[in-house]
């Protein structure tokens, strides 16, 4: 059965078992495949990708939230209005 390894570094479990920071550091910051029986079991990611890999996931969840609230009803409001009614609203507090 043909895998799809994604990753440009693969190392066995037995290497992974004899030196884990040595399999690490051959991946020079790149996640690194482990096999087990020439089949891909996991992937040893560094801290700073997977760092980056919880940034992307934040980010696209932030966009999808953004999304479904630009789907909403939208007012147009013009800033001098705005900037009326606060000065407005500030004098009255003042008196």
């Amino acid at each position: 059965m043909n895998h799809i390894i994604h990753s440009r570094f693969v190392a066995s479990v037995s290497d992974l078992k004899k030196n884990p920071m040595e399999v690490v550091g051959n991946g020079f910051g790149e996640a690194v495949a482990i096999l087990n029986r020439n089949n891909p079991a996991f992937y040893c990611v560094p801290a700073a990708m997977y760092e980056k890999l919880m940034d992307l996931i934040e980010d696209k969840e932030l966009i999808a939230l953004a999304e479904q609230v630009d789907t909403q009803e939208t007012i147009k409001v013009s800033i001098n209005d705005l900037r009326t009614r606060v000065l407005k609203e500030r004098t009255e507090e003042i008196r």
